[in-house]
């Protein structure tokens, strides 16, 4: 039986649940915005599945990703993560995951919304892709490359331009689903009513 989905999800039901209600949806919600940038700085390096199968554990001992909590993680509190094999336990990862807490908080002190902060590099409208196959998905844009230059600066790490790119298809910034897959048009339509 022909599975219409993007084929990188196929054969595995929490990839595809992921793919058919997450993938590519526009997003605003500025608490999982933040679960994403964390993910998918932990996922550099590794396949996302990996990093889907640890996302329940990684929400209950990241508190949920409030970046207020994890801004105040103790050298301790570190520690007793790197011990946790339910999370990636590399030790610059983990420290990312707060650094990256405290610039997100930075910028709200700043007045500047990280919501607004990244839909404004699209204008505040999710790119439209028209994909035939997986070999037109690119790893980087311009675009990509831009986000990753501004987070730098605002004090960010792990937000390389793969990284980002992925945050920005992950998050529904950018609509990457295959034209052939269900889930295309369904983007495309939530791309369009899409306001912040």
């Amino acid at each position: 039986m022909n599975n219409p989905r993007c084929n990188w999800c196929h054969g595995d039901a929490l990839y595809e649940h992921y793919h058919d209600h997450e993938w590519g949806r526009p997003l605003k919600d500025e608490q999982t915005l933040f679960e994403f940038l964390v993910l998918e700085g932990a996922q550099a390096g590794l396949s996302w599945i990996t990093v889907l199968r640890k996302r329940a554990h990684y929400r209950k001992v990241f508190d949920g990703f409030n970046p207020e909590k994890i801004a105040r993680y103790s050298p301790q509190k570190i520690e007793q993560l790197l011990q946790d094999p339910g999370i990636i336990r590399n030790r610059l990862k983990v420290n990312s995951a707060v650094k990256n807490a405290r610039a997100w908080l930075d910028m709200k002190e700043a007045g500047q919304s990280p919501v607004a902060f990244f839909w404004d590099f699209v204008d505040g409208r999710p790119i439209q892709n028209n994909l035939r196959s997986m070999s037109e998905l690119p790893a980087s844009t311009a675009l990509s490359d831009q986000l990753s230059k501004a987070l730098k600066q605002a004090g960010f790490n792990f937000v390389g331009s793969t990284i980002c790119y992925a945050h920005m298809q992950a998050t529904g910034m950018v609509n990457d689903h295959l034209v052939s897959c269900p889930a295309h048009a369904e983007c495309k339509a939530l791309g369009e009513a899409f306001s912040l």
